[in-house]
């Protein structure tokens, strides 16, 4: 059996927690258990983290949950925010565990199944973070462009079909104007959109919760199958066990509000 977890970076809340695990129900492998884990009141009462200010505020929750994630065996960890907030810091620590995260993985993707994507995005304040993101990813001449719609990350399940016809809007701007071959939406609130999309446009449309989820699925298996470890040397070397332990807060305090198990069949 496979364990992931797929961790929400924002404090527990009715409902949240359930999408990601219909999410997970439906894509991932028969043989795959899903833990869908979110963070602690105590780091914050967090419900998204688009700014900046946010992410710094939640990324020792996210360092202390993936430690913990780690020693509870799981064979990897996908952080569920498009911003791939703490990513490096988490795979830092993360030991034989693999870390991913939804820009990292829907740019994988869309780089195998085109030659150029666009990327859309709730409000036009994500994307300066995001565009630098992808660019360090290497995909800079692949990228046709941002295309906001308007809407922050609670508003995307308020209204579906206000949703969907803004997404719309924006995809077909991003095919027809800038010929995008492959679209990715920015936001893993919008969950539940991409078919819709896809079959208006006819071009592949990555939803980044699902493109995660199977990257830190596949990423498992290679490693259960292949032997291939995440690195420990150079610039991914963790930082010695006896600084943790002597600094202490890595592990103090509860490292998950809610938690949903999608058992494996």
């Amino acid at each position: 059996m496979v364990k992931i977890m797929y961790l929400s970076p924002v404090a527990h809340r009715e409902g949240h927690d359930e999408l990601f695990a219909n999410m997970a129900r439906d894509y991932k492998l028969p043989g795959t258990e899903v833990h869908v884990t979110s963070l602690p009141d105590a780091v914050g009462r967090f419900s998204h983290i688009e700014y900046r200010s946010f992410e710094g505020m939640v990324t020792a929750g996210i360092i202390r949950a993936t430690r913990a994630a780690a020693r509870e065996g799981f064979d990897a960890l996908v952080i569920g925010c498009f911003y791939d907030t703490a990513l490096h810091d988490a795979r830092e620590i993360s030991g034989d565990m693999i870390v991913t995260a939804p820009c990292m993985a829907s740019c994988e993707i869309a780089a195998s199944l085109s030659n150029r994507f666009g990327v859309i995005v709730g409000r036009r304040k994500w994307v300066d973070q995001m565009q630098a993101t992808v660019h360090a990813l290497g995909h800079r001449d692949r990228l046709a462009g941002f295309y906001h719609v308007g809407l922050g990350v609670t508003e995307f399940q308020e209204d579906h079909d206000r949703t969907a016809a803004r997404l719309l809007e924006a995809g077909r701007k991003a095919v027809e104007e800038d010929y995008a071959e492959a679209l990715i939406l920015g936001c893993t609130m919008e969950v539940g959109f991409y078919s819709t999309v896809e079959k208006e446009l006819g071009v592949p449309v990555i939803d980044p919760s699902i493109a995660a989820l199977k990257r830190a699925e596949y990423g498992a298996l290679l490693k259960r199958d292949c032997g291939w470890k995440p690195s420990r040397r150079w610039s991914c070397e963790a930082p010695p066990e006896a600084e943790i332990e002597r600094i202490g807060t890595f592990d103090t305090g509860p490292a998950f509000g809610g938690r949903l198990v999608v058992e494996a069949s």
